[in-house]
């Protein structure tokens, strides 16, 4: 029975190593596939990139738009800038702009994908950053509820090990299919998105009940209660050295409904006051900036049919939002020639 244990054990030490030689295999196999197929278009592999955009949400999406050598502008932030149609962008300035704003992201979502950018576009001709409530939180963490790809638009490490995951194997099989596809659909190259019918769809600005929340004052519990400082300020700083000094960055506070401010005199009015002032504080140390300010009391910000709800505008006013934007970028760069 001694000399029948060796053996048993020979073959349990050469069933596992079979085993895992044949998991090992499966996951190289798996990777020598999905990498060149680059699901999300990354350009890792350009072995099959088409010069389109398939069909999908912004968070994937952004990896091939913000890599596209064709646009030297780019709008960032969340859903509260994402009206702001870059083609207009471009005919106002003469720089080719994208969209690269994701809904429901804060700071880090989007800094993650200024970095992308960045790192495609060594000397992108403007800059444009939407600086919401979410900028003035008390966590430098920046915690979302809503996940991001990170792995995505990281380093390579990171991309291989975001690849091993059913989502990324399913999309694998969806790409495939699009390239095989002679009627494939695409997605609008530049992000624009115009998210308007699908809020009028829900009843926002028709259904009495959404017009009722619309005008219910804000609430002065939401934190934060105090003046500083923020987590933001260091993280934009880093973030500002990151963008070259000749390029123009033009940092948005966008529209609220006047109901949706926090009450003047309260300590959250307060707080956000100074959230807003250090943030400018802190863009005044790049060379050519400047800030769009729609958070200052103006008259649009109190008529309800410019609003969807009391963070989410309309394209009426989103219009004219671009144009500032527009002559704030075009200023900015008469300012570097001079």
């Amino acid at each position: 029975m001694d000399a029948a244990r060796p053996k048993t054990d020979r073959t349990w030490r050469g069933f596992a190593r079979t085993l895992l030689l044949s998991v090992a295999g499966l996951f190289v196999g798996y990777l020598a596939v999905v990498v060149p197929v680059d699901p999300y278009d990354t350009g890792r592999s350009t072995l099959l990139s088409r010069g389109a955009v398939r069909p999908q949400g912004p968070r994937t999406a952004s990896a091939v738009r913000g890599r596209d050598p064709a646009y030297t502008g780019a709008v960032i932030g969340n859903s509260h800038i994402q009206l702001i149609e870059p083609a207009a962008l471009s005919r106002l300035t003469g720089i080719p702009f994208v969209q690269l704003s994701v809904p429901a992201t804060g700071p880090m979502e989007q800094f993650a994908l200024l970095g992308w950018f960045l790192q495609h576009h060594a000397r992108p001709d403007a800059i444009v950053l939407s600086a919401d409530a979410f900028w003035c939180a008390d966590d430098p963490a920046f915690p979302s509820e809503h996940g991001f790809p990170y792995w995505l638009i990281g380093d390579w490490p990171g991309y291989l090990r975001g690849l091993i995951r059913f989502s990324a194997a399913q999309e694998t099989v969806n790409r495939l299919g699009w390239l095989l596809n002679p009627h494939r659909k695409t997605a609008a190259v530049d992000g624009w998105w115009d998210y308007e019918r699908n809020y009028l769809g829900q009843g926002f600005g028709i259904d009495p009940a959404k017009k009722a929340a619309l005008d219910k004052p804000v609430g002065s519990e939401a934190e934060p209660h105090h003046g500083g400082p923020f987590p933001i300020a260091d993280r934009l700083r880093a973030e500002l050295g990151r963008i070259p000094a000749r390029t123009p960055v033009v940092l948005v506070f966008p529209p609220v409904y006047a109901r949706g401010e926090p009450s003047p005199g309260t300590p959250r009015a307060a707080a956000e006051t100074a959230c807003r002032a250090q943030v400018r504080s802190v863009l005044a140390a790049h060379p050519l900036s400047t800030v769009v300010d729609w958070r200052d009391g103006r008259p649009e910000a109190s008529d309800p049919e410019e609003f969807f709800d009391q963070t989410h505008y309309r394209l009426p006013l989103a219009r004219s939002l671009t144009i500032e934007i527009a002559a704030a970028i075009v200023r900015l760069r008469t300012r570097m020639t001079e």
